[in-house]
């Protein structure tokens, strides 16, 4: 559970909030049309599809579970975008969870990402989770500056690790932030 936000820029207002149960029908269309409109992600469209009773129980076992986070941003009762924390009950790997998250274009440069982000991290340091980590297409430079802002290092290079629409091969960053717990 996180805390809920509400943040005004440049004349949008939104709220970042935990997701919840009413919000699975929109996550459903959200993540599509999110793997619709950038390559920076893992999908094509429709690739590993969530319908809306996948995303109920996404919900449900992120909310129940003390490493696993959720939360979405929302504006005028829409969702525009969301992030997650995932992490296991290994006992080598507990201490760490894995981060994504997804905006619809029409939502960047409100700082969308930097607040989703923030309160991931807020989140991670509060429940004494040591490491966060994630994986960013090398091309995707300002997901990298935000990531290098909030004091994630990149950790490694997955070489020709996405073939993208160009027919061209790019590299992953795998990135990672230790926290002082």
């Amino acid at each position: 559970m996180t805390r809920e936000g509400c943040y005004r820029v440049r004349g949008l207002t939104y709220t970042i909030r935990s997701a919840a149960m009413h919000d699975a029908k929109q996550l459903e269309k959200l993540r599509c049309r999110i793997d619709g409109e950038t390559e920076n992600l893992d999908r094509e469209p429709g690739e590993d599809y969530i319908d809306e009773k996948g995303f109920q129980q996404i919900i449900a076992a992120d909310t129940e579970h003390p490493r696993h986070l959720f939360i979405v941003a929302e504006v005028k009762g829409q969702l525009v975008g969301f992030a997650r924390c995932e992490g296991t009950d290994l006992k080598r790997t507990c201490h760490k969870v894995d981060f994504g998250i997804g905006i619809l274009r029409d939502y960047w440069g409100y700082r969308i990402g930097h607040q989703l982000l923030s309160h991931a991290l807020a989140w991670s340091e509060k429940n004494h989770i040591k490491k966060v980590c994630l994986s960013v297409l090398e091309e995707n430079k300002s997901a990298i500056n935000l990531y290098k802002q909030h004091g994630f290092e990149v950790e490694g290079v997955l070489k020709a690790d996405k073939l993208l629409s160009d027919g061209m091969f790019y590299s992953s960053l795998i990135m990672g932030r230790y926290n002082d717990v």
